[in-house]
Formats: C-alpha cells, sequence, structure tokens
C-alpha cells in the first residue's frame, strides 16, 4: 500500500498542480478544471491529509476501507488521515465539485483539530457518502467559495485563521446531513442491531469466549462491514445505547443462563463468557443488575 507524507506528493499522484499553500489545496471546478481522481484504475493508498469533497458520480465504483461509495445523487465525502482509498479503472465523475485537502499538521493546536476527532462521518461507513440536497448543495457551494477566494488571494497572518474558522462551518453543516442521514435509516439501524446481535450469537455459540476472550466492538463492526464509530453512532441513534452497551447487556443475559448451573463457580462462568479477571465480570454484572453473581444466583437458584 502506497502511503503519501506530503500533501504535494499525494496531488502529485493525482496528476494535480501543486498546492499554493504546502499544507493546504482547494480545487473548485465549477464546471471545468481540475478533478482530483486518477485517469486509471489505482492500488490502495492512504496520506497524511484530510479530504472534503463533493462530486456527481457518473459511472464506476469509489472503493473506501472495505466498501464503495454510492454516488446515484450528488454527496460529499468525507476522508480521515491514513484510511484506505482506491479507485478503479472506470469511475468517472461531472466535472462540477470541489475537492479541499488539509494536511492534519495544518490544524494542530486548534480546537477544529479537536473537533474533527467527533465526526463519526470521518469514518468508514455503510456505503454510501453523505447525500445533499440541491438547497444544501448551494449553502455548501457558498461557504466553499469563501474557502476559495481565501485560499486564492495572497495569504497573510489572517488567512489560517480565516480559513479554518469556515472550514468549522462547513464541517458543522456536514454534521447536520449525518444526523439527518440517521434519521432516514430505521430500517438500517434495525436491520444492523439485528446483524450485530447476530454475529454475537454466532460468536457465543462457537466456543471461542473461553478461547478467545470477548470480541472487540471494532471485530464485530468488520464483519460487517461498517466502521467502529458508525456501527456505535447508528445503535446509539436508535436505541439509546452503544456497541459497547448492546454487547455488555448480551454478556449479561448468557450470564443469568449459565449462572443457573450450581455447577459452576462464578469464576468459572467469567470463564466461559471471555473475562480474563472473573472480579471484572462481577463488577460489570452488579453495575448493570444491582446485585452480585452470587446473589443472583441465590436469588433465581433452581429447586
Amino acid at each position: 500500500m502506497q502511503h503519501f507524507k506530503t500533501l504535494s506528493s499525494y496531488l502529485d499522484y493525482l496528476g494535480l498542480p501543486r498546492p499554493e499553500h504546502p499544507m493546504l489545496s482547494v480545487f473548485n471546478s465549477k464546471g471545468s478544471g481540475y478533478l482530483p481522481c486518477p485517469r486509471e484504475s489505482s492500488p490502495p493508498i492512504t496520506n497524511d491529509c484530510y479530504s472534503i469533497s463533493f462530486k456527481k458520480y457518473v459511472e464506476g465504483d469509489l472503493n473506501y476501507g472495505r466498501t464503495k461509495y454510492d454516488f446515484t445523487n450528488g454527496a460529499l465525502i468525507c476522508i480521515a488521515p491514513r484510511q484506505v482509498l482506491q479507485w478503479d479503472d472506470s469511475v468517472v465523475f461531472e466535472q462540477k465539485g470541489f475537492s479541499i485537502n488539509v494536511h492534519e499538521d495544518f490544524l494542530k493546536g486548534t480546537e477544529l483539530a479537536q473537533q474533527l476527532k467527533k465526526y463519526g462521518f470521518f469514518s468508514y461507513s455503510v456505503n454510501e457518502a453523505l447525500h445533499l440536497s440541491p438547497k444544501e448543495e448551494k449553502q455548501i457551494e457558498s461557504i466553499v467559495e469563501n474557502i476559495d477566494i481565501e485560499y486564492q488571494n495572497n495569504q497573510d497572518e489572517f488567512s489560517k485563521d480565516i480559513i479554518i474558522s469556515q472550514l468549522s462551518t462547513l464541517l458543522k453543516y456536514a454534521n447536520r446531513f449525518y444526523e439527518r442521514q440517521f434519521l432516514n435509516r430505521k430500517e438500517l439501524s434495525n436491520n444492523l442491531l439485528e446483524q450485530f446481535n447476530k454475529q454475537l450469537d454466532i460468536y457465543f455459540n462457537s466456543g471461542q469466549l473461553p478461547e478467545k476472550g470477548i470480541p472487540s466492538i471494532e471485530n464485530i463492526a468488520d464483519k460487517l462491514s461498517v466502521s467502529q464509530r458508525y456501527l456505535s453512532d447508528t445503535l446509539k441513534k436508535e436505541t439509546g445505547k452503544t456497541s459497547t452497551e448492546h454487547l455488555q447487556l448480551f454478556l449479561i443475559d448468557e450470564a443469568k443462563n449459565i449462572l443457573l448451573n450450581p455447577n459452576k463457580t462464578i469464576s468459572e462462568v467469567a470463564y466461559d463468557l471471555g473475562f480474563e479477571y472473573p472480579p471484572y465480570f462481577s463488577r460489570l454484572f452488579k453495575k448493570k443488575e444491582g446485585i452480585s453473581p452470587t446473589e443472583y444466583r441465590e436469588k433465581y437458584k433452581l429447586n
């Protein structure tokens, strides 16, 4: 896999002009100009930049992580540093669009650098980007136009603060679109919870818990072809509980069944459920149920 540490080397690879600033580039084609996409298929690549692009798909696939982006409509693509991107040899976009690339070092020490870590849309997700309505497109284009003007002008001591402020506004709109898509994805959310629980059942019934321990959320998300962040955000929106909380509830439910077997000690129950340290299991059980595993066993023991 090829990795680009500098913005200039990444743009060279794409066949684009060198940026006006060593850590910032803005391409705003408005129907003509450059497209930030190779003309032929590419191996998987990564770089140290945040990329925010708006494109309209014509044909072909753009692979992002383990999934493919759906460009049925105009879509806002947000990619974080060191995430895997790959084009196939038939991808074609409309000429109109924009692309902003910001090296992560440009943002260090700013409030925006911390805020970016909280935005779920920079994580891998299902095979779709942030889809925009025509009205939303105009809102975004207006902000990008301001960023482009500042970028193209002679940059002075105020330019960086102004550009970062406008980027912050742009991403706040993106977050609004991200939240809206969750509201419009109830069916997907329900299916994701169902598939999440199915993966836990498969793992538990295969007897892997005692040997391999509790599965990580990242591992489960990988099997569902979504990101850990997207999985947790989606479940939180639909059920009020994160993926970690759902995992803990699954373990507690299984624990209740095993605890009714009087021949197993509390430690053995903990090990059966993949807990390396039995006291952690006992603390989690009491936190969720209000009583200890021993108290639960006494209360519900079979006669």
